[in-house]
């Protein structure tokens, strides 16, 4: 069986992605067999050929490989909103169990998996669930990525927080640049290096990385 991580962070649009592109391609080049799953994506496209598209998915199969998207992506929804939001509205429950199951087929056809969550820690799936029940259910260490930005430290230490009250591992933490210039950049990090705890890997600031 695989060893997998759940994925957060501090917000949306702080790289979540892109962090799991680089861990992706660094396990790769270990010579491991990695996959990942993205068990809900909010805000697709229908594409002329009647398939749907989200770039956090298509992101993911690029740098894995993996085909089939179903497996990988059980729960799509057309809205850019929270996925409680999209399932109610698209009348879909979002079944854990389902994704358990996905996650486990994953699991068995790798060295590692990494599970990608929508939002942050606390985003909610339904009225019963949110993305932490979800790493509680798949039983996984997490990895939270920072948006380095101002205001970074204080999510970051609330998430890390929420994420040890829970009972999970903070496994380790991506410092990754969401803004080409944070002032006090270097006291930022050496404060959360210092706090976190937790192994890191700072990225570099793109363009299109949060």
């Amino acid at each position: 069986m695989a060893q997998g991580y759940f994925i957060t962070g501090t917000d949306t649009e702080i790289g979540k992605t892109h962090s799991a592109v680089k861990l992706i391609g660094h396990w790769q080049a270990q010579g491991q067999r990695v996959l990942a799953m993205k068990p809900v994506a909010s805000g697709c496209d229908i594409l002329p050929d009647g398939s749907w598209h989200n770039d956090d998915v298509a992101r993911l199969v690029a740098a894995t490989g993996q085909h089939d998207l179903a497996l990988m992506n059980p729960y799509r929804f057309l809205p850019p909103v929270s996925p409680h939001i999209a399932a109610r509205e698209a009348g879909v429950t979002i079944d854990p169990a389902v994704i358990v199951t996905h996650y486990r087929q994953l699991a068995a056809q790798a060295d590692t998996v990494l599970v990608e969550g929508a939002g942050g820690w606390l985003a909610p799936l339904s009225d019963t669930l949110d993305m932490q029940g979800l790493a509680q259910l798949l039983d996984l260490p997490v990895i939270l990525v920072v948006g380095m930005k101002l205001g970074c430290i204080n999510h970051a230490l609330l998430t890390a927080q929420a994420i040890r009250a829970s009972g999970c591992t903070l496994a380790g933490w991506v410092a990754n640049r969401v803004v080409p210039q944070q002032l006090a950049y270097e006291d930022n990090l050496a404060t959360l290096v210092r706090e976190l705890g937790a192994p890191l890997l700072t990225l570099p600031f793109e363009r299109d990385a949060g």
